[in-house]
Protein backbone atom coordinates (compact mmCIF):
# COMPACT_ATOMS: atom_id res chain seq x y z
CA UNK A 1 0.00 0.00 0.00
CA UNK A 2 1.07 3.46 -0.87
CA UNK A 3 2.69 6.07 2.02
CA UNK A 4 -0.73 8.00 1.61
CA UNK A 5 -3.18 5.38 1.39
CA UNK A 6 -1.04 3.84 4.59
CA UNK A 7 -1.78 7.07 6.10
CA UNK A 8 -5.48 7.49 5.22
CA UNK A 9 -6.02 3.83 6.66
CA UNK A 10 -4.11 4.93 10.07
CA UNK A 11 -5.08 8.54 10.81
CA UNK A 12 -7.97 8.92 8.64
CA UNK A 13 -9.31 11.81 6.30
CA UNK A 14 -9.80 14.56 8.57
CA UNK A 15 -6.55 13.96 10.90
CA UNK A 16 -4.46 14.05 7.70
CA UNK A 17 -6.57 17.24 6.21
CA UNK A 18 -5.98 19.20 9.39
CA UNK A 19 -2.16 18.15 9.70
CA UNK A 20 -1.51 18.99 5.91
CA UNK A 21 0.07 15.71 5.52
CA UNK A 22 -0.40 15.41 1.89
CA UNK A 23 -1.89 17.57 -0.75
CA UNK A 24 -5.68 18.27 -0.44
CA UNK A 25 -5.82 16.64 -4.30
CA UNK A 26 -4.14 13.86 -3.57
CA UNK A 27 -6.09 13.31 -0.70
CA UNK A 28 -9.17 13.61 -2.01
CA UNK A 29 -8.06 11.00 -5.14
CA UNK A 30 -7.11 8.68 -2.76
CA UNK A 31 -10.12 8.39 -0.44
CA UNK A 32 -12.35 8.50 -3.23
CA UNK A 33 -10.76 5.21 -4.52
CA UNK A 34 -10.15 3.77 -1.07
CA UNK A 35 -14.22 4.58 0.05
CA UNK A 36 -15.48 3.22 -3.96
CA UNK A 37 -17.14 -0.15 -3.80
CA UNK A 38 -17.43 -0.72 -7.11
CA UNK A 39 -15.90 -3.41 -9.10
CA UNK A 40 -16.29 -2.73 -12.46
CA UNK A 41 -13.35 -3.21 -14.61
CA UNK A 42 -12.68 -1.13 -17.70
CA UNK A 43 -10.05 -1.62 -20.47
CA UNK A 44 -7.50 0.17 -22.60
CA UNK A 45 -5.70 -0.72 -25.61
CA UNK A 46 -2.01 -1.23 -24.90
CA UNK A 47 -0.94 0.99 -27.28
CA UNK A 48 -2.64 4.18 -25.70
CA UNK A 49 0.03 3.20 -22.72
CA UNK A 50 2.87 3.99 -24.84
CA UNK A 51 1.55 6.96 -26.80
CA UNK A 52 -1.61 8.65 -25.89
CA UNK A 53 -3.67 11.61 -28.05
CA UNK A 54 -3.09 15.36 -27.46
CA UNK A 55 -4.40 17.11 -24.00
CA UNK A 56 -5.44 20.33 -25.59
CA UNK A 57 -6.40 21.17 -29.06
CA UNK A 58 -4.83 21.41 -31.64
CA UNK A 59 -5.17 23.09 -35.39
CA UNK A 60 -8.14 21.30 -37.41
CA UNK A 61 -6.00 20.14 -40.24
CA UNK A 62 -2.69 18.80 -38.14
CA UNK A 63 -2.15 15.96 -37.16
CA UNK A 64 -0.55 15.00 -34.01
CA UNK A 65 2.70 12.52 -33.58
CA UNK A 66 4.03 11.03 -30.38
CA UNK A 67 6.62 8.61 -29.64
CA UNK A 68 7.85 6.16 -26.91
CA UNK A 69 10.77 3.75 -26.66
CA UNK A 70 8.93 1.53 -28.83
CA UNK A 71 6.10 2.92 -30.41
CA UNK A 72 4.93 5.89 -32.73
CA UNK A 73 1.57 6.85 -32.74
CA UNK A 74 -0.06 9.63 -35.56
CA UNK A 75 -3.36 10.65 -35.38
CA UNK A 76 -4.92 11.82 -38.33
CA UNK A 77 -7.88 14.32 -38.40
CA UNK A 78 -10.60 13.08 -39.67
CA UNK A 79 -13.19 15.85 -42.66
CA UNK A 80 -17.17 16.66 -41.92
CA UNK A 81 -19.43 18.45 -43.86
CA UNK A 82 -19.74 22.46 -43.70
CA UNK A 83 -21.92 24.32 -43.93
CA UNK A 84 -22.07 24.72 -46.91
CA UNK A 85 -21.62 21.05 -47.74
CA UNK A 86 -17.92 20.92 -48.00
CA UNK A 87 -15.63 18.41 -46.24
CA UNK A 88 -13.58 20.21 -43.70
CA UNK A 89 -10.94 19.00 -40.99
CA UNK A 90 -12.50 18.32 -37.75
CA UNK A 91 -9.37 17.96 -35.78
CA UNK A 92 -7.83 15.15 -33.53
CA UNK A 93 -9.66 14.11 -30.29
CA UNK A 94 -8.13 15.57 -27.46
CA UNK A 95 -8.53 16.24 -23.32
CA UNK A 96 -10.22 14.15 -20.50
CA UNK A 97 -13.26 13.68 -22.36
CA UNK A 98 -11.79 11.77 -25.33
CA UNK A 99 -9.82 9.34 -23.20
CA UNK A 100 -13.28 8.83 -21.08
CA UNK A 101 -14.89 7.53 -24.72
CA UNK A 102 -12.07 5.44 -25.60
CA UNK A 103 -12.40 3.80 -22.47
CA UNK A 104 -16.24 3.50 -22.51
CA UNK A 105 -15.95 1.69 -26.52
CA UNK A 106 -12.77 -0.30 -25.32
CA UNK A 107 -14.75 -1.40 -22.21
CA UNK A 108 -17.55 -2.37 -23.92
CA UNK A 109 -16.46 -3.94 -26.93
CA UNK A 110 -14.62 -7.18 -24.53
CA UNK A 111 -17.87 -7.08 -21.91
CA UNK A 112 -20.05 -7.41 -24.60
CA UNK A 113 -17.29 -9.42 -27.18
CA UNK A 114 -18.89 -7.31 -30.48
CA UNK A 115 -17.58 -4.54 -32.35
CA UNK A 116 -21.03 -3.23 -32.44
CA UNK A 117 -21.95 -0.73 -29.53
CA UNK A 118 -24.98 0.62 -28.81
CA UNK A 119 -24.48 3.60 -26.75
CA UNK A 120 -28.15 6.06 -26.27
CA UNK A 121 -28.43 6.30 -22.92
CA UNK A 122 -26.25 3.52 -21.10
CA UNK A 123 -22.96 5.82 -22.02
CA UNK A 124 -24.23 8.65 -20.63
CA UNK A 125 -25.40 7.07 -17.59
CA UNK A 126 -21.71 5.72 -17.29
CA UNK A 127 -20.35 9.66 -17.62
CA UNK A 128 -22.64 10.98 -15.25
CA UNK A 129 -21.17 7.77 -13.01
CA UNK A 130 -17.83 8.66 -13.20
CA UNK A 131 -18.51 12.29 -12.37
CA UNK A 132 -19.19 14.12 -16.34
CA UNK A 133 -22.84 15.90 -16.09
CA UNK A 134 -24.73 15.27 -18.82
CA UNK A 135 -25.31 18.93 -19.68
CA UNK A 136 -24.74 22.39 -20.61
CA UNK A 137 -20.72 23.09 -21.27
CA UNK A 138 -19.51 19.06 -20.65
CA UNK A 139 -22.18 17.35 -22.44
CA UNK A 140 -21.33 19.86 -25.77
CA UNK A 141 -17.44 18.67 -25.11
CA UNK A 142 -18.48 15.00 -24.57
CA UNK A 143 -20.44 15.57 -27.77
CA UNK A 144 -18.02 17.32 -29.71
CA UNK A 145 -14.92 14.49 -28.63
CA UNK A 146 -17.19 11.56 -29.66
CA UNK A 147 -17.24 13.00 -32.92
CA UNK A 148 -13.70 13.76 -33.23
CA UNK A 149 -13.03 9.87 -32.01
CA UNK A 150 -15.28 8.71 -34.61
CA UNK A 151 -14.00 10.49 -37.54
CA UNK A 152 -9.94 10.13 -37.08
CA UNK A 153 -7.94 7.87 -38.01
CA UNK A 154 -4.81 6.61 -36.08
CA UNK A 155 -1.23 4.55 -36.78
CA UNK A 156 0.95 3.26 -34.27
CA UNK A 157 4.33 2.58 -35.60
CA UNK A 158 5.54 -0.62 -33.45
CA UNK A 159 9.50 -1.26 -33.46
CA UNK A 160 11.27 -4.07 -31.46
CA UNK A 161 13.02 -6.90 -31.10
CA UNK A 162 14.62 -6.72 -34.58
CA UNK A 163 11.21 -6.28 -36.12
CA UNK A 164 8.91 -3.50 -37.01
CA UNK A 165 5.28 -3.27 -37.82
CA UNK A 166 2.26 -0.97 -37.50
CA UNK A 167 -1.28 -0.81 -36.89
CA UNK A 168 -3.10 1.37 -39.55
CA UNK A 169 -6.77 2.21 -39.13
CA UNK A 170 -9.56 4.20 -38.10
CA UNK A 171 -11.20 3.42 -34.31
CA UNK A 172 -14.49 3.25 -35.86
CA UNK A 173 -15.85 2.40 -38.88
CA UNK A 174 -19.46 2.80 -38.76
CA UNK A 175 -21.34 5.66 -36.39
CA UNK A 176 -24.86 6.68 -36.40
CA UNK A 177 -25.14 10.42 -35.53
CA UNK A 178 -28.16 12.41 -34.43
CA UNK A 179 -29.01 16.00 -35.06
CA UNK A 180 -30.01 17.80 -32.09
CA UNK A 181 -31.71 21.39 -32.73
CA UNK A 182 -30.43 23.96 -30.55
CA UNK A 183 -33.37 26.12 -28.96
CA UNK A 184 -34.19 28.33 -31.96
CA UNK A 185 -34.85 25.43 -33.96
CA UNK A 186 -31.44 25.32 -36.20
CA UNK A 187 -29.10 22.30 -36.37
CA UNK A 188 -26.62 21.75 -32.94
CA UNK A 189 -24.48 19.50 -32.21
CA UNK A 190 -24.68 15.66 -33.66
CA UNK A 191 -25.23 12.84 -30.44
CA UNK A 192 -22.94 9.74 -31.45
CA UNK A 193 -26.22 7.09 -30.96
CA UNK A 194 -24.03 3.91 -31.97
CA UNK A 195 -20.48 2.69 -33.26
CA UNK A 196 -18.83 -0.05 -34.36
CA UNK A 197 -15.12 -0.54 -33.86
CA UNK A 198 -13.08 -1.41 -36.95
CA UNK A 199 -12.03 -5.03 -37.09
CA UNK A 200 -8.39 -3.59 -36.94
CA UNK A 201 -8.63 -1.83 -33.70
CA UNK A 202 -10.80 -4.17 -32.29
CA UNK A 203 -8.37 -7.66 -32.70
CA UNK A 204 -5.28 -5.29 -31.61
CA UNK A 205 -7.71 -4.60 -28.71
CA UNK A 206 -8.74 -8.25 -27.86
CA UNK A 207 -4.95 -9.26 -27.86
CA UNK A 208 -3.43 -6.82 -26.17
CA UNK A 209 -6.02 -4.95 -23.66
CA UNK A 210 -4.67 -3.25 -20.51
CA UNK A 211 -7.24 -3.88 -17.51
CA UNK A 212 -8.26 -0.89 -15.10
CA UNK A 213 -10.25 0.02 -12.11
CA UNK A 214 -13.11 1.99 -12.54
CA UNK A 215 -12.76 3.00 -8.92
CA UNK A 216 -9.76 4.59 -10.03
CA UNK A 217 -10.77 6.47 -13.38
CA UNK A 218 -13.16 7.96 -11.22
CA UNK A 219 -10.94 10.23 -9.52
CA UNK A 220 -8.73 11.12 -12.51
CA UNK A 221 -11.84 11.65 -14.89
CA UNK A 222 -10.89 15.27 -15.26
CA UNK A 223 -7.29 15.15 -15.49
CA UNK A 224 -6.49 13.41 -18.83
CA UNK A 225 -2.46 13.54 -18.30
CA UNK A 226 -2.98 11.56 -14.79
CA UNK A 227 -5.43 9.21 -17.02
CA UNK A 228 -2.41 8.50 -19.06
CA UNK A 229 -0.05 7.94 -16.74
CA UNK A 230 -2.47 5.27 -14.94
CA UNK A 231 -2.65 3.42 -17.70
CA UNK A 232 0.70 3.98 -18.22
CA UNK A 233 2.05 2.41 -14.76
CA UNK A 234 -0.78 -0.32 -15.58
CA UNK A 235 1.02 -1.33 -18.01
CA UNK A 236 4.42 -1.10 -17.49
CA UNK A 237 4.51 -2.11 -13.65
CA UNK A 238 3.68 -5.27 -13.54
CA UNK A 239 5.93 -6.41 -16.78
CA UNK A 240 9.35 -5.47 -15.39
CA UNK A 241 11.82 -7.92 -13.98
CA UNK A 242 13.36 -5.85 -11.94
CA UNK A 243 13.89 -1.64 -11.56
CA UNK A 244 13.69 0.43 -14.67
CA UNK A 245 14.73 3.92 -15.09
CA UNK A 246 12.81 5.93 -17.25
CA UNK A 247 14.75 9.52 -18.20
CA UNK A 248 13.11 12.54 -17.88
CA UNK A 249 13.84 13.05 -21.37
CA UNK A 250 12.11 9.79 -22.23
CA UNK A 251 9.14 10.54 -20.19
CA UNK A 252 9.20 13.72 -21.91
CA UNK A 253 9.06 12.57 -25.07
CA UNK A 254 5.86 10.57 -24.24
CA UNK A 255 4.11 12.62 -21.63
CA UNK A 256 5.09 16.31 -22.29
CA UNK A 257 5.41 17.27 -25.85
CA UNK A 258 3.27 20.44 -24.36
CA UNK A 259 6.45 21.90 -22.77
CA UNK A 260 9.29 23.64 -24.31
CA UNK A 261 11.37 23.10 -21.96
CA UNK A 262 12.39 19.91 -20.09
CA UNK A 263 12.92 22.06 -16.73
CA UNK A 264 9.28 22.90 -16.88
CA UNK A 265 8.20 19.45 -17.52
CA UNK A 266 10.36 18.12 -15.08
CA UNK A 267 9.09 20.54 -12.49
CA UNK A 268 5.42 19.40 -13.17
CA UNK A 269 5.25 15.54 -13.89
CA UNK A 270 5.90 14.80 -10.69
CA UNK A 271 2.33 16.12 -9.29
CA UNK A 272 1.07 14.43 -12.45
CA UNK A 273 2.37 10.93 -11.40
CA UNK A 274 1.53 11.17 -7.64
CA UNK A 275 -1.91 12.00 -8.68
CA UNK A 276 -2.41 8.34 -10.54
CA UNK A 277 -0.44 6.79 -7.62
CA UNK A 278 -3.17 7.83 -5.30
CA UNK A 279 -5.61 5.43 -7.30
CA UNK A 280 -2.90 2.79 -7.53
CA UNK A 281 -1.80 1.83 -3.83
CA UNK A 282 0.70 -1.25 -4.63
CA UNK A 283 2.49 1.01 -7.28
CA UNK A 284 5.95 1.03 -6.53
CA UNK A 285 7.59 3.99 -8.32
CA UNK A 286 10.39 6.71 -6.97
CA UNK A 287 11.14 9.69 -8.20
CA UNK A 288 15.69 10.84 -9.01
CA UNK A 289 17.11 13.82 -10.20
CA UNK A 290 17.97 11.84 -13.38
CA UNK A 291 14.44 10.52 -13.64
CA UNK A 292 11.39 8.02 -12.74
CA UNK A 293 12.15 4.90 -11.90
CA UNK A 294 9.88 1.52 -11.64
CA UNK A 295 9.69 -1.19 -9.67
CA UNK A 296 7.99 -5.07 -10.13
CA UNK A 297 4.82 -4.32 -8.70
CA UNK A 298 1.28 -6.10 -9.12
CA UNK A 299 -1.30 -4.74 -11.97
CA UNK A 300 -3.51 -2.73 -10.76
CA UNK A 301 -6.36 -5.76 -11.66
CA UNK A 302 -5.16 -9.21 -10.47
CA UNK A 303 -5.44 -11.64 -12.86
CA UNK A 304 -7.75 -14.56 -11.10
CA UNK A 305 -10.18 -11.20 -11.23
CA UNK A 306 -9.88 -10.34 -15.11
CA UNK A 307 -10.51 -14.39 -15.40
CA UNK A 308 -13.60 -14.27 -13.33
CA UNK A 309 -15.43 -10.69 -14.65
CA UNK A 310 -13.70 -10.18 -17.72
Amino acid sequence: MGEIHSLLEAQGKQFAVEHNMAQRDLLEAAVAYMSDEDTALAFAYSGWAQCALPHRRIAADKPWEVRSERVQLVVEPGRAPGPDGNLEFCGVPFGAYARLILIYLQSQALRTQSREIELGGSWREWLGKIGVPWGGPSRRAVLEQAELVSRCRLTFHIRGNGQRGLVNQSIVDRALFLEIADKSGRQGHLSLETAKLSEGFYEQLKRHPIPLEMSAIRPLSNNSAALDCYVWLAYRLHSLSGPKLVTWKALKDQHGLGFSKLYHFKNKFPAVLALALSVYPEAKVDVRDEGVVLHPSPPPVRPRIIAVRG
